[in-house]
């Protein structure tokens, strides 16, 4: 069974409840990610999505002062490393998430996204053909 590990993106876009929803969203441009996940110090506090952000946007407000704590997904689900790409999968797709935090204790290890998974089992057809 493929776990996380395998398949995570260990290079995560982070950053501060205190930034503005535009700066973490160019910054999210620039790394061609679709989140960011929210840090207080070492420790897991939020992701933004691009959910988020579309909601921020819709909502009117002036995304050059709101912060990303208005907006983030605040103690998100996480997943562990060992995690199979499966059990990943039926969390995301359970609840409607395109991005899971992988985490060790409250320590982030990675991301995996939805587009991690799809890939993962395209490969493992490819190489079974």
């Amino acid at each position: 069974m493929i776990q996380l590990q395998d398949i995570m993106t260990t290079e995560v876009l982070t950053t501060s409840a205190e930034h503005s929803v535009a700066e973490v969203t160019s910054m999210m441009v620039k790394a061609r990610v679709g989140s960011a996940v929210v840090m207080e110090g070492a420790w897991l506090a939020g992701i933004l999505t691009e959910r988020d952000v579309l909601r921020a946007a819709a909502s009117g407000s002036d995304l050059t002062r709101s912060p990303v704590s208005e907006w983030m997904t605040r103690n998100p689900r996480t997943a562990t490393s060992e995690m199979t790409v499966g059990e990943a999968a039926d969390v995301m797709l359970t609840n409607g998430f395109r991005h899971l935090p992988v985490v060790e204790g409250r320590e982030l290890k990675g991301v995996v996204s939805i587009r991690d998974v799809l890939a993962s089992g395209i490969r493992r057809r490819s190489n079974l053909q």
